[in-house]
């Protein structure tokens, strides 16, 4: 991210926080690039106020109009981490006497239900025509083993073909945190995995250890990955927007419905609190609702 509109203090202070969060907290470049994001928002606040004369007050009232400005209680509480951060770390490291953001809290927002796909849309978008079309025989295998076993975006682009244990019907997943857990596969899934990677060698560059690759032989970036998705959506008639994150959310709400179990379902997530995984009770709640409305003869009043 561009800082050279940064006074020279500012750009020295940042760039050693963000070599301090990549060398000793190992955070990841696109967390770091979060970050950045972030602190580049307490300096356009700050404007010419040094950072060490920062108060609690004045950081409550960035708070304020960022949230005025229109970001959520999520985003802002992100920043605000951020934020604390960073002053934490430049009291060690910098000698700055206080944190101002000690003790502030964002604002809450309204938390929303994520979407998810019906059980059959589900289906219709991981049931693709391939006509051994080596490209709908990857995507295929992607989407079937998204909805099958919950992944996240960033998990499915980072697998090897040695994640894979067909004979167990498992894959082994490396998560937030670098934490590693492992998920059953479905045999739809397995099955469509199992077509790809005969079909992979088709398209492989030597050397190249992803499972999922592009047409130039390499691995698959997010974005074509999000790209193919919603264009298989329109073919597949989804009224939805289908992003990839939309079959972790039908994965788990689905798997929710049929079993109840949400130690379990949190586990396959890879959630590190079970409130996280809260969520979709609400979700199931909301279909069991819609099935009592349309099936119990005293749900609904009658009409006189």
């Amino acid at each position: 991210m561009n800082t050279q509109n940064l006074t020279p203090a500012r750009q020295a202070l940042l760039a050693g926080y963000l070599a301090y969060l990549g060398n000793e907290r190992q955070y990841s470049p696109l967390t770091i690039e979060n970050y950045t994001r972030d602190l580049r928002q307490l300096f356009d606040a700050a404007g010419e106020t040094q950072l060490a004369d920062l108060q609690s007050h004045q950081i409550r009232r960035f708070v304020a109009q960022l949230h005025g400005a229109g970001l959520g209680g999520k985003s802002l509480a992100r920043m605000l981490s951020a934020w604390r951060g960073f002053f934490t770390y430049l009291i060690r490291d910098h000698r700055f006497k206080s944190n101002p953001c000690n003790g502030l809290r964002a604002p809450k927002s309204a938390r929303n239900l994520p979407h998810t796909l019906s059980p059959d849309e589900a289906v219709r978008m991981v049931d693709l025509p391939t006509n051994n079309d080596v490209l709908a025989l990857r995507d295929k295998a992607m989407f079937e083993l998204l909805y099958s076993s919950g992944l996240r975006l960033a998990e499915l682009i980072g697998l090897e073909p040695t994640a894979l244990d067909f004979n167990d019907g498992s894959v082994r997943v490396t998560g937030k945190g670098n934490k590693t857990r492992i998920v059953p596969i479905g045999s739809h899934a397995i099955a469509a995995l199992q077509t790809w990677m005969q079909a992979r060698e088709m398209l492989i560059k030597e050397d190249e250890q992803a499972l999922f690759i592009n047409r130039n032989g390499s691995r698959i970036g997010a974005r074509s990955v999000q790209l193919r998705m919603k264009e298989w959506g329109i073919k597949q008639g989804i009224a939805s927007n289908v992003h990839p994150h939309l079959l972790r959310h039908s994965f788990a709400s689905h798997v929710l419905q049929s079993s109840g179990d949400l130690r379990a379902v949190q586990e396959m997530l890879g959630h590190a609190s079970i409130s996280t995984t809260q969520v979709y009770t609400h979700l199931d709640f909301q279909y069991l609702a819609k099935i009592y409305d349309s099936a119990h003869p005293r749900a609904k009043k009658k009409a006189t």
